[in-house]
Parts: C-alpha cells; sequence; structure tokens
C-alpha cells in the first residue's frame, strides 16, 4: 500500500488540519464540520489526478473545444459518523460518484480493551468501480480494514483509495499488512502514537463528538 503524507507538500491543507487540533478553534462546530469538508475536497482533487482520462470534442457558443475527461466510475464511501462532512467534501468534487455507507463502532470488553463491529452497510456494485474509503481519524486501522473487507462483498473494486485526516503512525503500520499492495492511502497528517484508549496522539479528540455533538455510550 503506498502511502501519500499530502502535509508534506505544505498548502492551505495544513492550516485546516491546525484549526481541526486547535482547542480555541475546534469547539466551533460548524467550523469543524466545515474544515473536514474542505479536507475531503483537497483530497478529491489530488485523488482526480489518478483517474483515466479520454478526449472529448466539447461545443462552445463559437466553436470546438478538445477536453479530457475523468472516465473511472467512482464510488465514495464513507465510515459512519465523523465521517459524514468528510465525505460531502469529496461528493462536492466527484459530483457524478455512487455512495456508500458503513457503520463501524467499538464494542468495549472493559475500560481499555475493545472489538470492532460492522452494524450497518448500504453500497452500489463495486465491480470494476473506484472507490475511495474514508475515515478521518485512523488509529488503529481496524474500522478500516473491517469496513474494506465488509464492502468487498458488494465486488470487486479496479482501484482502491483510502482517505484519512490524521492516521497514527501504528495504524498505517497495521494497514500496510492487511490491505491490497497496489492501493493509496491518503492522509493530511501523520501522528507518531496512540494512547492506552487508542486515541492518536497529539490527534484531535473524538471527530465525532467535535462535529456533532457528544453521544451517550
Amino acid at each position: 500500500m503506498k502511502v501519500i503524507n499530502l502535509s508534506e507538500q505544505h498548502s492551505l491543507l495544513n492550516r485546516f488540519v491546525s484549526e481541526l487540533r486547535n482547542v480555541n478553534i475546534q469547539n466551533d462546530r460548524l467550523r469543524f464540520r466545515r474544515n473536514i469538508e474542505r479536507l475531503g475536497e483537497i483530497m478529491a482533487y489530488e485523488i482526480s489526478k489518478t483517474l483515466s482520462y479520454k478526449e472529448y470534442d466539447i461545443q462552445t457558443p463559437l466553436g470546438i473545444s478538445r477536453e479530457s475527461l475523468d472516465e473511472d466510475k467512482v464510488v465514495i464511501a464513507t465510515i459512519l459518523r465523523a465521517g459524514l462532512p468528510f465525505h460531502h467534501g469529496f461528493g462536492n468534487y466527484f459530483d457524478r460518484a455512487e455512495n456508500a455507507f458503513v457503520s463501524a463502532y467499538r464494542k468495549y470488553k472493559d475500560r481499555l480493551n475493545f472489538d470492532i463491529h460492522i452494524e450497518y452497510i448500504a453500497s452500489p456494485s463495486l465491480n470494476d468501480k473506484t472507490i475511495i474509503l474514508s475515515d478521518p481519524m485512523l488509529a488503529t486501522g481496524g474500522s478500516m480494514e473491517l469496513a474494506y473487507r465488509a464492502l468487498l462483498t458488494k465486488g470487486q473494486p479496479k482501484n482502491v483509495h483510502f482517505a484519512s485526516i490524521i492516521a497514527s503512525q501504528p495504524a498505517i503500520d497495521y494497514l500496510q499488512q492487511q490491505l491490497p499492495e497496489d492501493s493509496t492511502l491518503w492522509v493530511a497528517a501523520i501522528d507518531p502514537v496512540i494512547d492506552d484508549h487508542s486515541y492518536i496522539v497529539p490527534g484531535l479528540g473524538d471527530a465525532g463528538d467535535l462535529a456533532f455533538g457528544e453521544k451517550l455510550d
């Protein structure tokens, strides 16, 4: 699996990530969701450079313009719930894409140990399509792996992209062993560790709560 860390390219993406992390800004829920959406838009643009293109003649009011247009059938897949604004960002650019949704959650056995469960999946056929599976936070990589394997019950994609805002290095190490070698993981930042509760450090906190409000356990 190829890993592309977009923060290394030094763009406006870095500012959006910093605002997501900043405790003095992140409690503005509307801005938090919008920054996640912006990062989805940036990643959509970067991923679009990898698609297949074909030239078409386009009629303008004054003549014919030769244009290269993307040809791949794209499916945007998202892990609920923090993934919703991220998904929206991808959809703003891939506005012709189909969509898929997966519900994955941690079921704690005690204060520190948990299993990850897939509860719900809705997806079109994935056969011969380009799938982008997005999840804003990759702590252990377990949710991403299980969501991907659940989606494979809907068909065999032609190309696979994984997208995350902040990924821990342990999650990347794990996913490189579990996901297809010819897939690509796009991230906006890589953090070094996870803590005893499997939260990313320094991370940004609970992305779902910051985006949509705290939930009852």
